[in-house]
């Protein structure tokens, strides 16, 4: 969230005071007797005026490459995200 947040405030986008929030799933397996994790799913909930809407659903295509989490976990671990935009409120 760190990274996806700081490429939107880069772009002027608010993403401070609770604007960004991300729920965060994981899926295991077992594998052997162990518990492994194979899948995580972050769904990432802005709110923001509609004029933001193209540029984070930009941001929100690559940001990832950029992501320390995302670069590490991902070799081993399927992680996908969805952005979803909300009305900014007062």
């Amino acid at each position: 969230m760190g990274t996806f947040g700081g490429a939107l405030e880069a772009r002027h986008i608010p993403a401070t005071d609770d604007r960004l929030t991300v729920t965060v799933t994981g899926e295991v397996e077992l594998e052997g007797k162990v518990l492994v994790i194979r899948r995580i799913h972050a769904r990432l909930e802005l709110r923001a005026t509609p004029e933001h809407a193209a540029t984070a659903q930009r941001v929100h295509g690559f940001y990832h490459e950029a992501c320390p989490v995302y670069r590490s976990l991902s070799p081993a671990i399927a992680i996908t995200s969805e952005l979803v935009l909300l009305p900014e409120t007062a």
